[in-house]
């Protein structure tokens, strides 16, 4: 748990005071028509953090949840509970499938402070957490095992309710200690992709790499280009490609991170075999679902980097790469990535002298305390909004294209 401490005037009797931010207290998704009946609230429960909680409390915290939707729904039959406050920490749920329900409890950030007489004194910030920012957490949950496991219908289809429950707990143990609560803010409730800014010259070289690559290895659907951990170019639907990203950059993309001065040695796989001499290496790749609202495809995700550009290529899954494959794709996409890696570190340099970058620029905030809209915007100013939120996005449309009329000139639209 992180700690901050902070000490107010000097001497033997200063106050001192300790922060602790917010933190994870419990995560569980439940079904409640697999336990209709009383005896059988325990069936109710496909998955539960931590595990260690005995199965009465389980039970009765399963059993509030349910009773809080069911109550709410009284009042709003289509749009149940999402959030519960109290003084120590703030329920979240979500129902990503019809009767499957995700709750997610955090505890409020806490200061600690020392009374006059020296015992603690405990304040919950109530009122520190956004409703929507961590909502966009809980959705986000769901979201990324929908990408590596398809959705929670597909696994009873695939095996019942134990495959659910086997799948529910592989994923989500290990993904739930990826989450730094403490570190959310308003991106993620819109889970936005960063775009590597390009001139047009440039763009038809990756455009036309994508195209040779597709025709030379028949069996790639898909594929994704990315520089500096910035999306370029993707065939991907946007949603699919939004929670794809998001594992890129978060997960995969720092567990394989490389000194600088590696970086122009750097040409290898980052899903799949670890080195191609070896005749006994394994071809392994993460199986991803896409279109799981319509095709529902199911396919093998490798990841191919060189310097400081990486290749996604999606294949079906029903073709399982060879190593022979991964040599061939090697052999094509190698040479031809690491010129282009080279010709988008030069273009951006060359960008970066002719623009006169300011860095601070790039960076924007907009603050709005909940009770008047009244804040401070690094590209606004002072801003006061009284009658409707949706004016904040009118200004921000407006300073958008002002910004990139005067930093982003080389970026170009596609209808």
């Amino acid at each position: 748990m992180a700690v901050a401490a902070a000490g107010a005037g000097s001497g033997p009797w200063a106050t001192q005071e300790k922060q602790f931010p917010p933190a994870l207290l419990s995560f569980f998704i439940y079904n409640p028509r697999f336990g209709p009946r009383e005896g059988e609230e325990e069936n109710k429960i496909l998955f539960y953090h931590p595990n260690e909680v005995e199965k009465n409390e389980k039970i009765r915290n399963v059993g509030l949840c349910e009773a809080i939707v069911q109550f709410t729904r009284t009042f709003s039959p289509s749009k149940p509970a999402k959030s519960l406050h109290t003084q120590k920490n703030r329920q979240f749920f979500n129902e990503p499938e019809e009767h499957f329900w995700m709750v997610m409890v955090v505890r409020n950030p806490i200061i600690e402070k020392q009374s006059k007489d020296g015992k603690p004194v405990i304040e919950y910030q109530e009122e520190e957490l956004l409703d929507k920012v961590y909502s966009s957490v809980l959705q986000q949950c769901y979201s990324m095992y929908k990408l590596f496991n398809g959705t929670f219908l597909k696994a009873m289809e695939d095996g019942g309710i134990e495959l659910l429950k086997e799948r529910l707990e592989k994923f989500f143990h290990r993904y739930l200690q990826t989450l730094h609560l403490q570190s959310c803010d308003l991106l993620d409730i819109f889970g936005g992709i960063s775009f590597f800014p390009l001139d047009k010259m440039t763009y038809l070289k990756i455009q036309s790499f994508v195209n040779r690559v597709e025709e030379s290895l028949n069996i790639v659907k898909y594929t994704a280009f990315l520089y500096n951990d910035q999306l370029i170019w993707s065939g991907l639907e946007q949603d699919d490609m939004r929670i794809l990203y998001k594992y890129l950059t978060t997960s995969l993309f720092p567990r394989h991170m490389e000194p600088e001065s590696c970086l122009f040695l750097l040409l290898r796989f980052l899903t799949g075999p670890l080195n191609l001499n070896d005749p006994d290496a394994k071809c392994r790749f993460p199986k991803i679902f896409v279109n799981t609202d319509d095709a529902y495809e199911e396919l093998h995700l490798i990841v191919y980097k060189a310097m400081s550009a990486a290749v996604c290529f999606m294949i079906d899954a029903s073709i399982q790469p060879t190593l022979d494959f991964c040599r061939r794709l090697d052999s094509v996409v190698g040479p031809q990535l690491t010129v282009l890696a080279s010709d988008i570190c030069e273009q951006f340099n060359i960008n970066k002298r002719m623009s006169g970058f300011v860095l601070g620029f790039l960076f924007t905030f907009i603050l709005l305390p909940p009770m008047n809209l009244a804040g401070k915007s690094t590209i606004l100013g002072d801003i006061v909004l009284p009658v409707d939120r949706g004016e904040v996005y009118v200004i921000l449309i407006k300073n958008v294209k002002k910004l990139c009329a005067t930093q982003f000139n080389n970026i170009f639209f596609l209808d």
